[in-house]
């Protein structure tokens, strides 16, 4: 187990989160991908998260997390989805529908007294989910 800390918590909170796009649509591809990958890794430093696994799919994303306890699973969704669909929209203005970019929906899980290792094996082994 890795405590982390902030000014004013000592914290081991990490979360496992997955989502897609619309209509699972294949389009996380190519520079999609590597983009979608760079935003992330931007976000979560910005915000003070730190990303312990990451698996970008065609039609899906799997994140795995340590977030200090002054954001919500909610909050981090949101960041993640809502900072990187913006972005990609703007980059790539092909992938624009009226809908938008993600579905609204995400999975998020919290890793409890399970391993980094154990989540970072998964998502690995999910790969062709």
């Amino acid at each position: 187990m890795q405590l982390r800390k902030t000014r004013w918590s000592l914290y081991n909170l990490n979360y496992h989160f997955v989502w897609i796009p619309k209509y699972r649509k294949k389009i996380l591809v190519d520079s999609v991908r590597q983009e979608l990958e760079k935003l992330i890794f931007e976000i979560a430093k910005k915000h003070g998260i730190e990303v312990l696994s990451l698996s970008v799919q065609p039609d899906h994303v799997h994140l795995f997390v340590s977030a200090p306890p002054r954001l919500s699973p909610a909050q981090i969704a949101n960041l993640f989805k809502g900072v990187s669909s913006k972005k990609l929209l703007e980059k790539f203005p092909h992938l624009r529908t009226k809908e938008g970019l993600w579905s609204r929906t995400y999975y998020v899980g919290s890793a409890g007294t399970v391993s980094e290792e154990t989540i970072s094996r998964y998502i690995e082994e999910c790969q062709d989910i």
